[in-house]
């Protein structure tokens, strides 16, 4: 059984440094995708998105294990788009404000055909209301700006500050927040987790 590891192929863009902030060229990838508003803490919407994602994109990876493709991988880390119509919310701490699109990035095998298919056969095995509002969708975010952020989310304030930095000095901020979730919190002890942010940018 031919096994891949898509983190080790795109290594530049899932293993960067934690010292120093890195260039990028994000290709087009394809996603599991579902939107939202809330507090990430707090918010049932956010837990019920997450969990779908989880749910669907482990279905499909063994459904692919299993039939004539017979391909194993490991399942793409969590991410998450963010912003807030009023970005003012984001210094204030308006949790309740802030706007968010979870993905997960898939194998170039998986097919919106399969997606769909396999959503149907996932939602008579379980109670997932998020589950409908999946999209399996395509984004290229192009040239961006990254770090590793290790430790918890409430102290990435001064690594999110050197990332502006070093856009504000080599060109312009554009697009989204983005962060890549590389740890699983429900293991990982908060001073271990590890998050790439990232940011989309412009060059002079």
């Amino acid at each position: 059984m031919e096994k891949i590891d898509l983190k080790k192929e795109h290594e530049n863009l899932y293993k960067p440094s934690a010292k120093t902030v890195a260039i990028v060229d994000v290709p087009s990838f394809n996603y599991l995708m579902i939107d939202g508003q809330g507090d990430p803490n707090t918010s049932e919407s956010y837990r019920h998105a997450v969990e779908a994602l989880f749910s669907l994109s482990y279905t499909l990876k063994f459904a692919i294990k299993k039939s004539s493709t017979a391909i194993d991988y490991g399942v793409m880390p969590l991410e998450g788009l963010w912003w807030a119509d009023d970005l003012s919310a984001f210094t204030a701490d308006q949790k309740n404000l802030w706007k968010w699109t979870m993905m997960i990035m898939q194998p170039h095998f998986i097919d919106k055909a399969l997606v769909d298919k396999t959503i149907i056969e996932l939602q008579k095995k379980k109670e997932l209301p998020a589950l409908k509002h999946i999209r399996f969708e395509a984004f290229k975010e192009g040239l961006c700006a990254q770090i590793l952020h290790v430790g918890p989310f409430s102290e990435e304030g001064p690594t999110v500050e050197k990332l502006h930095q070093f856009i504000e000095a080599n060109g312009t901020l554009t697009g989204k927040h983005h962060e890549i979730y590389l740890s699983d919190i429900r293991r990982a002890s908060p001073e271990k987790w590890k998050t790439i942010v990232r940011q989309p940018m412009k060059t002079r």
